[in-house]
């Protein structure tokens, strides 16, 4: 898994969420996979004129402390300028401006690289003098090069 620095911008994001803790979703009762199957369920890209609708957006926010607290997980796109964007039913949140750490995944099926990313990432920052921002961090999907059984994902985890 490689890793590189950007400083990103801010971007408005519309989709659905939910409030959960990383213990819940090692647990029977993670509302994570749900959430998953509500989004491919629904057209937001469509239904919000996405800015870049290829990219799909899972954004951790409102962190109530650390990777222990509770979080807030929204899936979605990034809200374009058009005013005629429906947005019933959904939330929308901000991915803040902020300098990131991108974690790559390896390729291979969508659902195992992207929870061995957050192993290694867990990993990094439990051995690391940096620090993690908690202040917004995404995963990245971009479908013009994906498929569920070949996948390589971009994280990005915001750093002080």
């Amino acid at each position: 898994m490689s890793q590189e620095y950007i400083h990103g911008h801010e971007l408005r994001l519309a989709g659905i969420s939910c409030r959960t803790t990383n213990s819940q979703e090692a647990g029977p009762n993670g509302q994570i996979p749900g959430l998953w199957d509500a989004y491919f369920k629904s057209s937001i890209a469509e239904r919000i004129h996405a800015e870049n609708p290829h990219l799909t957006y899972a954004l951790y926010t409102d962190y109530e402390s650390d990777a222990s607290g509770a979080y807030t997980l929204l899936i979605g796109h990034e809200l374009s300028s058009s005013e005629s964007a429906d947005l019933s039913g959904l939330e929308e949140a901000v991915v803040p401006a902020a300098k990131y750490m991108v974690f790559t995944s390896n390729r291979g099926p969508v659902n195992e690289v992207v929870v061995e990313a957050w192993g290694r990432i867990w990993s990094y920052f439990q051995n690391s003098e940096e620090q993690r921002a908690y202040t917004g961090d995404y995963e990245l999907y971009d479908a013009r090069n994906m498929s569920p059984d070949d996948a390589v994902v971009q994280i990005y985890i915001a750093v002080k």
